[in-house]
């Protein structure tokens, strides 16, 4: 089976029904993706399918065959999304577990809003779980990137 994960395509020895996630970690080598509650319920395991977040845990490679997947890898080569440099400026990182899932859905939100305010926010994170607590910092951080975005346009 084919799947295109970050603009590279890679034909794949795998059964049509296996989850995405498992795909992108064992066979792909790409661990940024986090396995969290194997149900699509914590958003741990969020990758972009066609832009849209995902759950990679639920999603079988089927459904994948003819888009585009994006990884927490395929953000940017060297961590200069200001995603990636908002997150690490307002320090939003406890234990970190959840972040590549957080950082894939505020890269969506922000691609579609590049001005969201609160309920914006609220509603496009509200699929990823953070066990530390750390929403107002995701927040801030999604804010921050979002006035970024808005200068460099």
């Amino acid at each position: 089976m084919k799947i295109n994960v970050n603009g590279i395509d890679h034909q794949l020895e795998a059964e049509p029904d296996m989850p995405l996630l498992w795909a992108v970690r064992d066979l792909l080598q790409m661990t940024g993706t986090k396995f969290g509650c194997g149900g699509g319920h914590c958003g741990a395991c969020t990758v972009l399918m066609d832009g849209q977040p995902i759950r990679s845990c639920v999603t079988p490679l089927s459904e994948v065959k003819n888009s585009k997947i994006t990884t927490i890898e395929g953000v940017s080569d060297n961590g200069e999304h200001p995603v990636q440099k908002a997150w690490i400026d307002a320090k939003v990182p406890q234990c970190g577990y959840c972040q590549s899932g957080q950082i894939m859905s505020a890269v969506a939100l922000l691609t579609t809003n590049a001005a969201p305010n609160d309920d914006d926010i609220d509603l496009a994170m509200s699929g990823n779980i953070c066990r530390c607590g750390t929403y107002p910092r995701i927040r801030q951080a999604i804010k921050n990137a979002a006035e970024k975005i808005r200068e460099e346009s």
